[in-house]
């Protein structure tokens, strides 16, 4: 069992959850001192593994290593959960920034799968992808996050009626709000962001992204735990008839029924009413 991003959050959760049930989990992480973290009160058989979704040599030799361990028992599962969040106004995310998420959330998820799936055929494993709720339905000033859990929704899509004919079922984990780290994170890179802007972009969108950054904020504080995602991947890893997909959270049910309801000019009103985000002029 590989396990991409498994250095904190989510990721970390799973790695120790999948532990307890007794596979053998290759847990990716980036720094090495994050594997001796992730090994304390584990088993013997969780593995660190150095991997950068990003770089090509380190998935080689990550799939090399692997490949070394599991010989032709192949792997009984490929957790795809390595993420970043970009967010801000589509008018003032550089490329280079947009460019990034998708290194990180499509082109890192891709490349990963890619490398593993000869194990995955030899050991008629399954393939789980870390979309989000927002891969169904976007906020204001996420465009970039959204847009590549959109893109691991179609790539997911695509890939489950692909590899059907080998016996690989392929799942997608589509959490709300999650007790991680990546709150802290994404508000700290926005705040940096937002302080760089010219007075004109702020004059623009100051109010509005202030707004859906308290939204945020509120939203983390009724943040579910990390372990109900973890519960999700075993069900997609263990269960004799996986579901495709798996909303993770109160508050992804219910945007998930709202966008299934509403159209999106009546959801594009709920949520500036919601979020008190500055109406149409």
């Amino acid at each position: 069992m590989v396990v991409t991003g498994a250095s904190t959050g989510i990721g970390a959760t799973c790695v120790r959850h999948l532990d307890q049930l007794g596979f053998r989990v290759f847990a990716g992480v980036r720094q090495a001192e994050d594997g001796v973290v992730l090994k304390i009160d584990a088993s013997p058989r969780l593995t660190p593994l150095l991997l950068d979704v990003t770089d090509s040599a380190s998935i080689t030799e990550a799939a090399k290593t692997v490949q070394a361990s599991v010989g032709m028992f192949g792997l009984a599962g490929l957790v795809n959960n390595a993420g970043i969040s970009v967010n801000g106004p589509i008018e003032l995310v550089t490329l280079p920034e947009w460019r990034r998420q998708f290194e990180v959330n499509l082109f890192g998820l891709t490349a990963v799968t890619q490398a593993f799936l000869p194990m995955l055929r030899l050991g008629r494993g399954r393939v789980i992808n870390m979309s989000s709720i927002a891969g169904r339905s976007t906020m204001p000033f996420m465009a970039p996050y959204s847009a590549s859990k959109h893109a691991v929704e179609a790539l997911s899509d695509a890939l489950r009626i692909e590899l059907q004919q080998f016996g690989i079922h392929v799942s997608v984990i589509e959490p709300g709000a999650i007790a991680t780290p990546i709150w802290r994170k994404s508000k700290q890179e926005a705040d940096a962001q937002h302080a760089s802007w010219s007075a004109e972009a702020q004059r623009l969108y100051a109010e509005g992204v202030s707004k859906v950054k308290d939204a945020a904020m509120k939203a983390a504080d009724r943040a579910a735990p990390a372990s109900l995602v973890a519960t999700a991947i075993e069900h997609a890893l263990m269960s004799p008839q996986p579901k495709t997909r798996y909303l993770v959270g109160f508050d992804a049910k219910i945007r998930a029924l709202l966008s299934a309801m509403l159209t999106d000019r009546l959801q594009d009103r709920l949520l500036t009413w919601a979020i008190k985000l500055p109406p149409r002029t």
